[in-house]
């Protein structure tokens, strides 16, 4: 989860750059004849595009992975609980794990789905 969120920063960083250098490009075609001969409607319809591409890049960005693979750090990190919680709900078949030799993953999908709000895990019972 915490390399999740560094490379999200990451990719913010990057379209933040992106930005500044779609805006220089524009500042630069202001002191052109370039930008003389387009319209109002053109400069708009411009930024309206570059609205569009920013707008799906966070779209991608921040759509979560559904069906990753948490390490046992990464679960008890994600659910701010101690590494012999995530242990005991896993012997207790609340959380169901996953393992290739000795290591043990968990499906982000998996965690969610034992997520239930109060209310109805209450109804439930």
């Amino acid at each position: 989860m915490a390399t999740f969120l560094g490379q999200l920063e990451i990719v913010r960083g990057v379209i933040l750059l992106y930005f500044a250098l779609v805006l220089i490009q524009l500042i630069d075609m202001m002191h052109s004849t370039i930008l003389h001969n387009l319209s109002p409607e053109q400069i708009s319809s411009m930024f309206q595009e570059l609205k569009k591409d920013i707008s799906a890049l966070k779209v991608q960005i921040e759509k979560p992975k559904t069906d990753g693979y948490l390490t046992r750090q990464e679960v008890a990190d994600m659910l701010k609980c101690d590494l012999s919680t995530v242990h005991n709900w896993t012997k207790a078949g609340i959380l169901i794990a996953y393992g290739i030799g000795n290591r043990v993953y968990y499906k982000l999908s998996d965690i969610e789905a034992v997520m239930l709000p109060i209310n109805k895990r209450r109804k439930s019972q």
